[in-house]
């Protein structure tokens, strides 16, 4: 019996599934020595995709292995890609690469972009060639353009003074700053959180220590911490902050207001009692440096007083504070005492608001102001505020309005 050479060496045969893109389903037999090429051009002259004369219909389209789904390689043999009796293969023609653009859309396109592009400083020089010119002092726009919060200050000062005579002839003044000033007392206590306290008392620190760190940290434990730590050598650790008293002189100070209210009959007693309310509301609102800003900029070679003045002028904001002690140092913390000219056609204007009128009779406008003075950053909630918002957005929409002309 005669039997082809080729037939005795011939490797294993395979069948394989063959999927067409089309849904074509056919089954392929070769054996383990066929290459990938070879596999493709068979499957390509079942499905009749293209014709083989033109040798880019193989290359742009390839055999995937289903299970694995891995795209096979056209130089290595069927066996070399592990493909086993009965597996499925996908014939896919490869996406088509799109096409280089036409030099005339380049140009196009190069021509959008130069139109969207911002003109130079030759360019606005020509367009503004026949514009007659001005000879603006840079310095005297600046100073026109007054910044709000360093006017509102000095809005408020002059306001504060004005509501603390109003309020002095209603006679339950002495009894709504009572009330106001316990809610001020109220609202210290609060200002701590206990949970951050007991975290550090149960660390060892003592409850006075852990409090005041707390405070000069906003409340973070960690930065609390590390404060005690570094300040535990320093002998005026237990001073109390501004505003704030040991237990029993607070008490004894709380009892004489009330002492003095039971026994005050006449009306020079009770404005007495009345000025000593809004002293101790202003003693509650003493600005308080922020200690890490402090040691950063005394670091820096600045006098612990200037640095402190210069965190007040400038909102406890340290980059801020920095730009002020390196410039002309304006404005002066003097001058963050001093109201405006109450001659001034803004402070008039302000005056004959109704609704700023209106303000000035209620306690809690008072306190409001007292607190913006002290604590510029708690604004926006007296500005959201139904009762002190609309006073606020009165007088700055007076400042905008006068400032424009």
């Amino acid at each position: 019996m005669f039997v082809q050479e080729e037939k005795i060496f011939a490797g294993k045969v395979l069948r394989l599934h063959i999927c067409a893109a089309d849904g074509a389903e056919w089954l392929e037999e070769v054996t383990e020595d066929t290459s990938v090429e070879q596999l493709k051009e068979r499957c390509l002259k079942h499905c009749a995709h293209g014709s083989l004369e033109d040798p880019k219909s193989v290359t742009h389209h390839k055999l995937i292995h289903a299970a694995s789904e891995r795209v096979l390689s056209d130089a290595k043999m069927v066996s070399e890609e592990n493909i086993q009796d009965k597996d499925v293969l996908l014939l896919i023609k490869k996406r088509a690469p799109s096409p280089l653009p036409k030099m005339t859309d380049v140009s196009a396109e190069e021509k959008k972009k130069q139109e969207q592009k911002a003109p130079d400083r030759d360019a606005i020089f020509r367009a503004t060639a026949n514009l007659p010119s001005y000879n603006m002092d840079r310095a005297v726009v600046q100073t026109n353009l007054r910044d709000f919060q360093t006017e509102l200050r000095k809005i408020l000062v002059s306001l504060i003074e004005v509501a603390q005579k109003l309020l002095a002839l209603n006679p339950d003044a002495v009894e709504l700053f009572k009330k106001a000033n316990a809610m001020l007392d109220e609202d210290e206590d609060e200002r701590v959180d206990e949970a951050a306290l007991r975290q550090l008392t149960e660390m060892g620190f003592p409850e006075t220590r852990a409090t005041k760190a707390l405070r000069l940290n906003h409340m973070s434990v960690p930065q609390a911490m590390e404060w005690l730590i570094e300040h535990a050598e320093d002998p005026a650790i237990d001073t109390p902050l501004p505003g704030q008293s040991p237990p029993g002189a607070a008490g004894a100070e709380a009892a004489a207001p009330e002492a003095a209210a039971g026994t005050s009959t006449e009306d020079e007693e009770a404005r007495d009692e009345l000025t000593e309310i809004f002293k101790r509301i202003r003693r509650k609102r003493e600005f308080r440096a922020d200690a890490r800003a402090v040691v950063s900029l005394m670091e820096m070679g600045f006098d612990e007083k200037e640095v402190v003045d210069a965190l007040r002028v400038n909102n406890n904001q340290q980059s801020a504070a920095c730009e002020w002690l390196l410039g002309d140092r304006r404005p002066s913390p003097e001058e963050l005492d001093q109201g405006i000219d109450p001659d001034s056609p803004l402070f008039q204007a302000i005056l004959d608001n109704p609704v700023v009128q209106l303000g000035l009779t209620n306690p809690k406008t008072l306190l409001a102001f007292e607190d913006m003075l002290e604590n510029p950053l708690n604004s926006t909630q007296w500005m959201n505020d139904p009762e002190t918002g609309p006073v606020m957005l009165q007088i700055s929409r007076i400042f905008q309005t006068l400032n424009r002309t």
